[in-house]
Order: C-alpha cells, then sequence, then structure tokens
C-alpha cells in the first residue's frame, strides 16, 4: 500500500513545489517592481544629476503653466537607463497631468493610437518607450496629432471605406529612444524640445546610490557607495541593480553596513571589473583583438563571434566603450584602443 502511495505523494510534493516556486517568483517580481517604482524620483528638485537638462525643462514647464497651455512635444534620447521614463513622469507630476505610457512596437494599428489619444484630457502626456520603432503608418498619423491635434483614420475596406476625422485635446507627446538616428526627420522635427541624456559622474551616482540604500534600508559607507558608482557605467539603473546584489551579499555575510570590502567581493563574483565591464564588454575586446588584432572589424562580424545580436551591442554595449575610450568606430569598422588594452593587461602592438 505504502509503494502505491509513494508515487502519488511524489506526484503531489513536486506539483506543489512548482507551485510554490511561481508563487516565491511572482512575489519577487512584484518586489523588484515595487523597488523600482519607489526609486523614482518624482520631482525636478529630487532628481539627481542631468543638471543642464532639469534647469532647461524647469523653464520649459513654468512657461507652459504660466500660460495655461499643454508643453511641446519633448523627445529624451540617450543609452539605456539613464532615467528617460523617470523624467517623463516627472515632467507629468510638474505640470500636475496625468500620463499614460506605451512603446512603439506596442502600438500595431491606428485604432491601437486613437484609443490612447482618446483616452488624454487637455495637457495630458502620452509617453511613447522606443519611439524609433513606430511603425511607418502609426508614425505618418502621429503627424497631424502633433501638429494640429487631430487624426483621420480609414475604416472599412473597398467600396465602403471612408475617413473618420477625430479631433484632439492639446497634449504632449515625450517620445524615448536610444536611437535616434532611426527616427524619420517629419517627426523629429515636430518635436519642440529634443534633449540629450548624458553619462552620471561618479559623483552624482554615489549620491543615487546613497539614497538608494536610504529606500532599501541598507546602511552603506561612502567608500561602498562610490565604488559601487565607479563600476556602475555612469548608469543609474545599472547602479541600484548593482546594490540590490551588493546588499544580498552583505546580509548573507551578516555585514551591518556596505563596504568597499564587500562590494569588491559581490562584484568580482558578478564579473564586473573596476571600470564596470561585464562579462559581454570582455568577450566584445577579447574578440577583436585575440581574433583580428584589434580591428578594424565589422560589428556584425563580432556579433556572429559571441552569439549576441548586432542592434543588442550598438544599444547596450558599444557606447559606454565608446565614452571610456575603449573603442573607436572608423569607416572600415570598429577598433580597440591602446586604452582597452592597457585595461585588459595585454601587450599593445602599434600598427606600423
Amino acid at each position: 500500500m505504502e509503494n502505491q502511495q509513494e508515487p502519488q505523494f511524489n506526484q503531489w510534493y513536486e506539483t506543489n513545489s512548482e507551485a510554490d516556486q511561481l508563487l516565491r517568483d511572482a512575489a519577487a517580481n512584484a518586489t523588484e517592481q515595487h523597488d523600482e517604482l519607489s526609486l523614482r524620483p518624482q520631482f525636478l528638485r529630487e532628481y539627481i544629476g542631468q543638471a543642464a537638462l532639469k534647469d532647461e525643462l524647469s523653464v520649459y514647464i513654468s512657461a507652459a503653466r504660466q500660460r495655461e497651455e499643454a508643453l511641446d512635444h519633448v523627445l529624451l534620447f540617450g543609452p539605456p537607463g539613464l532615467g528617460k521614463t523617470t523624467l517623463a513622469m516627472i515632467i507629468a507630476n510638474e505640470m500636475g497631468v496625468n500620463i499614460k505610457t506605451t512603446s512603439g512596437p506596442a502600438i500595431e494599428k491606428p485604432g491601437d493610437l486613437v484609443a490612447l489619444l482618446n483616452e488624454l484630457e487637455p495637457g495630458d502626456i502620452l509617453f511613447i518607450d522606443e519611439i524609433h520603432r513606430l511603425p511607418t503608418n502609426i508614425e505618418e498619423i502621429m503627424y497631424s496629432a502633433m501638429e494640429d491635434y487631430f487624426v483621420d483614420i480609414m475604416v472599412g475596406q473597398g467600396p465602403t471605406a471612408r475617413a473618420v476625422h477625430f479631433p484632439l485635446p492639446p497634449f504632449t507627446l515625450i517620445g524615448a529612444t536610444t536611437r535616434p538616428g532611426m527616427l524619420s526627420k517629419p517627426l523629429r522635427d515636430r518635436f519642440g524640445i529634443i534633449n540629450a541624456m548624458a553619462y552620471y559622474t561618479s559623483d552624482e551616482l554615489q549620491e543615487i546610490v546613497v539614497r538608494s540604500s536610504d529606500i532599501f534600508n541598507a546602511p552603506i559607507k561612502p567608500e561602498g557607495a562610490y565604488e559601487i558608482a565607479l563600476r556602475s557605467r555612469g548608469t543609474p539603473r545599472i547602479a541600484n541593480r548593482l546594490l540590490k546584489r551588493v546588499r544580498d551579499f552583505a546580509q548573507v555575510q551578516g555585514k551591518d553596513a556596505i563596504d568597499k570590502g564587500i562590494v569588491d567581493i559581490a562584484l568580482d563574483k558578478l564579473r564586473v571589473d573596476n571600470r564596470g565591464l561585464d562579462e559581454t564588454d570582455h568577450k566584445f575586446l577579447g574578440t577583436m583583438i585575440d581574433y583580428y588584432n584589434g580591428g578594424p572589424v565589422g560589428l556584425s562580424t563580432i556579433a556572429a563571434n559571441i552569439g549576441e545580436e548586432a542592434e543588442t551591442l550598438e544599444s547596450m554595449v558599444e557606447p559606454y566603450l565608446l565614452q571610456i575610450g575603449f573603442l573607436q568606430r572608423t569607416p572600415r569598422g570598429r577598433v580597440v584602443t591602446e586604452s582597452a588594452y592597457r585595461h585588459l593587461n595585454v601587450p599593445y602592438q602599434k600598427e606600423l
């Protein structure tokens, strides 16, 4: 009898273990999302970094509020993780209006766009992330929506097809993109405010790490916060992600506060070096040096060698390597610089 019950018990146990794991994963995801929301500043005075951009935006926002008008359309561009979405939400808070958020790939049909625009009240904000990925037919509809506050779409097919005119309230479109060069000129020209997001300094990132550690109730020493900042690639999102993982190591080791020692241990385990280069960066540069003598070599060739998408490398890896002077773009392809060789402890042989 016991032998008959044992497989049933094992099956029940495995099923319920899987269910428990799903619940734990869901709880972890909910916690991560809550943490991310709580980390976002709500107003410009709370936003750390991007000083010139904040000063500029504060003037435009104040002027629009004094005139009781919708803010002009805003385009924010720069590498991922610099705070474009956060800044869009701050603009909505500063203007005292609602914000609807979506992404370029999510708007597939004209009806999707009309549904979003139809929910807006006068002065509200529509935020479109990855706006460079808007379908062409949707982009063309956006022209009249942004400029004249109406859209015309075709309803029906064949002889019964007809144009339907939808008037819109004055609204603000905030577009965010990591690849501004992919925006068409007609769409780009319809944005009145165009700003690039810059990488953050180590001091700014240290301030962000200290603020986030307070929110996480994870005490951190100044040298620990600065070490995380140094390894964060000039990017707040990465700084907060590394802080979460270092916090785990500090908790398991019974540390009262995060210091430089535990940061070094944790980030070495995560294979993030003292300039913020991770495993993908090392593969990227190492492949160029080992197989192509440091370049020049095409991006698609590098991508095929290391098993990554070329678009991922171009948007996620290259910008930082270019920023810190480890990589150069030339007409013939990418080239590893002498400073990258020194960082990787590889002898540099200057081309004759």
